[in-house]
């Protein structure tokens, strides 16, 4: 097998299992089918993942069109190591309120950061634009 170099190495990734982290923080599992020049992917059979301590949930989202540019990590999954996780899947409903109050507890614990560093007399910006990961 030779090289390919940039984009183009992403061939040999046709119709395997990949999982994407996008940019904003969502983790995509699915079957790479189509590629082009900018990295833009084709998934199919994807779903997302969310990841919430020691347990996990499965979104289906079917085919899935990502940009190339918000692609930071990919990979291949091995599919026999997949199954011996020692994480706990749980129902979607579950795991989405999990992660609203893990979002919640973060979102406080930022506002007691801001507060103490502006008694400080320091300035401190509280990001909101990108959802915590």
């Amino acid at each position: 097998m030779s090289y390919l170099s940039g984009t183009a190495s992403l061939l040999y990734e046709l119709d395997k299992k990949l999982m994407v982290l996008l940019r904003d923080g969502r983790t995509l599992i699915g079957y790479l089918r189509s590629i082009d020049q900018f990295a833009n992917l084709v998934l199919h059979k994807t779903i997302e993942r969310i990841h919430v301590g020691k347990r996990y949930g499965d979104i289906p989202r079917g085919i899935f069109i990502v940009r190339g540019e918000n692609v930071i990590l990919l990979g291949e999954i091995d599919l026999d190591k997949e199954e011996g996780t020692t994480l706990e899947q749980v129902s979607v409903e579950e795991i989405l309120e999990a992660q609203r109050i893990e979002q919640e507890q973060k979102q406080e614990q930022e506002k007691l950061r801001a507060k103490a560093l502006k008694e400080r007399g320091l300035a401190y910006h509280l990001d909101t634009t990108y959802e915590d990961f």
